[in-house]
């Protein structure tokens, strides 16, 4: 009898292992295509805290530098972002984060405002399948998942990718386990140049009030900040399109008022930090390349150093040689990079970069 017990716990053990094994395989691993969808779970990485956390969408994770913060003023900051992160995926990863730290300052991009309600399970996924297992992340997919989305196949994402077998390539094999460091704190760099040319015209819509739903989790995020005694920072990234209507803007300007917290809309301020959108663009407007990335962070980073007085950590031995190790990954992927555009036209992906840069070291 005992011995036919200890033989079904093994067996148990071994499924279970097994169920474990094949999911990890049918997951997408997002370093060779949709780099995006490796940012949320990289954060779990780190060794030391933040003074600044960004959270939301493409307009943080593009534009903003943490490692030109460091150089430049010493702030240690993280990026929380991901594609298309609507604001209740930011308001959870929010209180995730601050499971593991306290920041000082939280500085949230307004763009996602005008969403107020989910948009696709792609974008979900993308925030979500990379968040560790938690109450936050149960409670985040329950308010972020589409009608026809299951609260299970996000916590047992077999159940989502069991198809995925025709689909697998080498990258699921090779980081089935382990993936290649592909953010700089969260920052997705790209190094490549597409300036502004033809924009959309801007559509006039029936109706520019800001959702409920929208609000509900800027109340959240604001409430949250305030009971942990941090500073929360309302901004919007400089990018030429999507649009950014000045009846929003009016409306965030209303609500920072009425919060007294800070807004402030870079769009207005391109000329002081110095983006040419000739240059420092890689989508034609949409996102910062490196160098326009640069530029909004060393602007930012000295409101940051002016108003809010963070410290100064470049004398601190042991945080100075965590970041030094992250800006030789910098400038190794920017000077990767550089080598793709001049030798190929083209970036061949940021995957690609960093294996190569393993490699090297």
């Amino acid at each position: 009898m005992k011995k036919k017990m200890i033989i079904n716990i093994f067996l148990i053990a071994l499924s279970v292992f097994t169920l474990f094994i094949v999911q990890r395989l049918l997951m997408p691993k997002y370093v060779s295509t949709i780099q995006e969808g490796s940012l949320v779970e990289e954060y779990y990485k780190e060794k030391t805290n933040h003074d600044v956390i960004f959270i939301g969408d493409c307009e943080v994770f593009s534009n903003v530098s943490p490692i030109t913060l460091w150089e430049n003023y010493g702030i240690t900051s993280y990026i929380r972002g991901s594609a298309q992160q609507l604001i209740w995926h930011s308001y959870y990863l929010l209180e995730d984060t601050l499971r593991y730290e306290k920041p000082k300052v939280v500085i949230y991009n307004v763009l996602a405002m005008k969403y107020d309600e989910p948009q696709k399970e792609a974008y979900n996924r993308l925030t979500l399948d990379g968040m560790k297992l938690s109450n936050t992340k149960i409670k985040a997919i329950k308010n972020s998942k589409m009608e026809d989305e299951s609260t299970l196949s996000y916590l047992f994402p077999i159940l989502r990718y069991h198809s995925r077998w025709s689909e697998i390539t080498a990258d699921d094999f090779k980081y089935i386990f382990n993936k290649s460091k592909i953010s700089h704190n969260g920052y997705l760099m790209r190094s490549d140049i597409k300036p502004v040319g033809y924009l959309p015209r801007d559509k006039k819509l029936a109706d520019y009030t800001l959702g409920e739903n929208s609000y509900m989790y800027l109340e959240k995020i604001t409430q949250l900040c305030k009971d942990n005694d941090i500073e929360l920072i309302l901004i919007k990234s400089p990018s030429v399109y999507p649009y950014w209507h000045e009846e929003w803007d009016e409306q965030i300007v209303d609500y920072a008022e009425a919060n007294d917290l800070e807004y402030i809309n870079f769009l207005e301020y391109n000329d002081e930090i110095g983006i040419d959108y000739q240059t420092d663009t890689y989508d034609g407007g949409l996102h910062l390349n490196f160098a326009g990335a640069e530029k909004f962070s060393l602007y930012l980073g000295n409101i940051l150093k002016e108003k809010y007085k963070l410290n100064d950590y470049r004398n601190d031995l042991i945080i100075k040689g965590n970041w030094d190790k992250k800006i030789e990954f910098y400038y190794n992927m920017k000077e990767q990079q550089e080598f793709e555009i001049s030798e190929y036209g083209y970036l061949i992906s940021v995957g690609e970069a960093v294996q190569s840069i393993n490699e090297t070291d």
